[in-house]
């Protein structure tokens, strides 16, 4: 697993345990940071920091082309998923696009239900589709 894989995962770990306790992301990244155990690589706190600085623009574009999804009914590993690879497709230009579908796509696989990896593929790939007129 790439350094970046394991980061993207570290990441989905911190905002999944956030979205299901309630708490600030910010806070349980420090909280993570400071044990020191798991470590948290730097690139974690990339995504991490990136989602929450950009999640209400974020949010309202997945459900915007979530077609028939809220973000309240999607499975809590693929909502925090589309937030980690929408970051990461409009605001990150370190990764290319394909990489950040490619790694969404076989981290549902892994974590999450069998449709997941063709809902996340396909949110993520409307996403690139309308990246040059989305205003973000």
């Amino acid at each position: 697993m790439s350094a970046r894989t394991k980061a993207r995962k570290r990441a989905l770990d911190v905002l999944f345990e956030c979205d299901l306790r309630g708490s600030d992301a910010i806070e349980t990244l420090a909280r993570h940071l400071a044990s020191g155990d798991p470590t948290v690589p730097e690139y974690t706190v990339v995504l991490v920091e990136g989602v929450v600085a950009h999640r209400s623009r974020i949010d309202e574009l997945i459900e915007q082309y979530a077609v028939g999804w809220t973000l309240d009914r999607m499975p809590a590993v693929d909502r925090n998923l589309l937030r980690i690879g929408a970051f990461e497709l409009l605001w990150a230009d370190e990764t290319p696009d394909g990489v950040v579908l490619s790694e969404a796509v076989n981290l549902a696989r892994d974590l999450s239900t069998d449709d997941s990896p063709a809902f996340v593929n396909g949110v993520l790939a409307k996403l690139l589709e309308e990246k040059p007129s989305l205003v973000v």
